[in-house]
């Protein structure tokens, strides 16, 4: 199987894969069902998923297990499915990626509050990511990779199952969508160094909400943290409904290729897109990336440094091209 450290070690920028809800639906999924559940009665059509990514160029693909942890299942009457599901999530994406292509085992939060604010405890919250990610792991997944976190203990429970449960390298990513922050008030700054020390093998931003506002998340941690792996998988923008059915992403494969450089400037080594995003956004993120060379990394922080002193570091210039814009359907 592929070797994450070993691609890591190599020129060049690893590329993830896209959206899976939104490209899902597109092949059939009915509205409010749980993707995660395809996985046993439909998988031909999540490995066609997975395929379409592998052709457009991903070195590496995301499993359909985001909402795979046992309170996330029973949340849909199908928590005693949690191994089977997760088990298959990734044995599927292993028979598609072959073994060139990296398995990202995904994990997302559990949908339940931790302590004080919930009665989640952070014991518990370990033992369920570990149930996920040892399924994850026997399904031939290559990385076990965290996304979507927002609350800190939350993502170090996560961390602390997936390494019990397995001798993978783990990876892991937030949603900085508050103003800088995640919804429960984390700052990028504060998660890279908290999480970098627990071992992960990277750290990063995905989802959230513009371009620039994960763009500035990254910088952040660039800054906080220079010798860090930092790993980003920005949304294609915010969605808004037409004819109150179809959701539009103003965020063109052009437009996230364009800005993909921003971020390759800051010196990400995997990058990918998350909601909104197509095989068509990743065939020009891989284009757009191939032969990229990131500017000196004492540059770059002094330039960081030099955005924090003059302002807030929101970039204004993200484009806005509806003429090239994509019709999808809501992830």
């Amino acid at each position: 199987m592929a070797d994450l450290r070993k691609k890591l070690a190599e020129p060049g920028i690893i590329i993830l894969d896209g959206a899976t809800g939104t490209q899902l639906q597109g092949m059939g999924l009915p509205p409010g069902m749980a993707p995660e559940l395809w996985n046993l009665q439909n998988p031909e059509a999540v490995k066609g998923h997975y395929r379409q990514y592998v052709l457009a160029g991903s070195d590496a693909i995301l499993t359909n297990s985001f909402g795979g942890t046992r309170p996330r299942l029973d949340m849909e009457g199908s928590g005693h499915l949690t191994h089977e599901i997760n088990l298959a999530a990734a044995r599927l994406a292993r028979e598609v990626a072959g073994e060139e292509v990296l398995v990202f085992g995904s994990m997302g939060p559990t949908g339940l509050l931790m302590e004080p604010m919930g009665e989640l405890t952070y014991d518990k919250a370990v033992e369920y990511f570990a149930e996920q990610a040892a399924a994850l792991a026997e399904g031939g997944a290559d990385v076990i990779h965290i996304e979507t976190l927002s609350d800190l203990q939350e993502a170090k429970a996560a961390i602390a199952g997936a390494q019990q449960a397995t001798d993978l390298p783990v990876t892991i990513t937030m949603s900085f969508d508050m103003h800088g922050r995640t919804m429960m008030g984390v700052e990028p700054a504060t998660a890279v160094k908290e999480l970098w020390a627990t071992g992960v093998l990277a750290v990063g931003a995905n989802c959230g909400r513009a371009l620039d506002d994960n763009l500035t998340a990254i910088a952040a941690m660039r800054t906080a943290a220079p010798e860090v792996t930092l790993i980003a998988k920005p949304n294609a923008g915010l969605p808004r409904m037409e004819d109150t059915i179809e959701a539009v992403y103003d965020v063109t494969p052009k437009i996230m290729a364009d800005y993909s450089l921003k971020f390759a400037a800051q010196h990400v080594k995997i990058f990918g897109g998350c909601c909104g995003s197509t095989p068509e956004h990743i065939k020009a993120l891989k284009l757009t990336l191939a032969h990229f060379q990131p500017p000196p990394l004492e540059e770059v922080l002094a330039q960081n440094q030099a955005v924090l002193v003059n302002g807030n570091g929101h970039d204004k210039s993200q484009p806005n091209d509806r003429r090239e814009r994509r019709r999808i359907r809501r992830r």
